[in-house]
């Protein structure tokens, strides 16, 4: 049975859960605008480089088009890499396992062996434990400036990965902010730059009538295109991770706050419930004790 001591404790520790709550709720609004501002910028940037190489692959000459960047390695069994944007930190939901078993099942129809790449404690421990070989860690970035040295030595890694030929082919896992869910996992297939990659960028349409065309020369234009290519899709991808991290971390926090204050509302009430209750209790033994000294009173006076 619960004491006025023990609903008293109760509410006091619900009390410091709120505080943390509600500071864990700031740092995800404060931190949340950088993040929502990156993606919306490397969006627009995004779409302006693949219509750069639209640009470049349509104006290729008719009997002479340029061959793929990268041609995949003639190998026994497809080597495929993947990399996947979780969090360190807690408090985020389902941010963490819905992205988990979306990796699972993705990878699981993909044919041939696979190594993961993850950057994240939370994400990495679900996948080691569904069974999926992790074999490379980085750290969460702590902002926006420390995404590019990040991005740098993903970049030169997983290219070292396809030109020695541990990898055949590499894909990039992360969540996507989504305005009614909060966001949604998606997946890119970034590397090899081979003759599937210049189909699919085939398939966007440039936005008028008029024939792009290449000024100077070609094959700089290509690599420099295919460099920031590489960078701003990685780059994006780990700004919309974070974007979504924050995201799902204030929903989970304004339903935490919101739970607590229906707690502290319920212990409230049990703890003035309980208070009346002792204090009828005390008026009650006044009563009697005053009711008894007046019978034991008259008793003398008639005796």
């Amino acid at each position: 049975m619960q004491t006025l001591e023990s609903l008293s404790r109760k509410i006091e520790g619900a009390k410091d859960i709120k505080s943390v709550v509600r500071t864990m709720k700031a740092m995800a609004a404060a931190t949340i605008g950088q993040y929502e501002l990156a993606v919306s910028s490397l969006g627009d940037y995004y779409q302006t480089v693949a219509l750069g190489l639209v640009a470049y692959f349509q104006s290729e000459p008719a009997g002479n088009p340029t061959p793929p960047v990268q041609e995949p390695q003639k190998v026994a069994e497809p080597l495929i890499g993947a990399l996947v944007f979780g969090s360190d930190q807690g408090l985020v939901g389902s941010f963490n396992d819905t992205l988990a078993a979306f990796v699972a099942q993705t990878l699981g129809t993909l044919p041939g062996s696979k190594q993961l790449w993850t950057v994240g404690e939370r994400v990495q421990h679900l996948l080691t434990d569904a069974g999926l070989p992790v074999t490379t860690h980085f750290l969460v970035p702590t902002g926006i400036t420390a995404i590019t040295p990040l991005v740098a030595q993903m970049l030169l890694k997983a290219q070292e990965a396809i030109d020695n030929g541990s990898l055949t082919a590499f894909y990039i896992f992360h969540n996507r902010p989504r305005e009614a869910t909060g966001y949604e996992p998606v997946y890119q297939r970034l590397l090899p730059l081979d003759a599937q990659w210049k189909q699919e960028l085939r398939a966007l349409h440039w936005p008028t009538k008029t024939r792009p065309q290449v000024a100077g020369a070609r094959f700089p234009t290509l690599r420099a295109l295919v460099g920031e290519f590489l960078f701003v899709s990685l780059f994006r991808a780990c700004a919309e991770s974070l974007a979504s991290e924050n995201a799902s971390r204030l929903k989970a926090m304004q339903r935490a706050e919101k739970s607590i204050d229906e707690l502290l509302g319920e212990l409230a009430h049990q703890y003035h419930h309980k208070r009346q209750s002792a204090i009828d209790e005390e008026l009650f033994d006044v009563v009697s004790g005053f009711e008894a000294l007046n019978a034991d009173h008259a008793k003398e006076k008639r005796e």
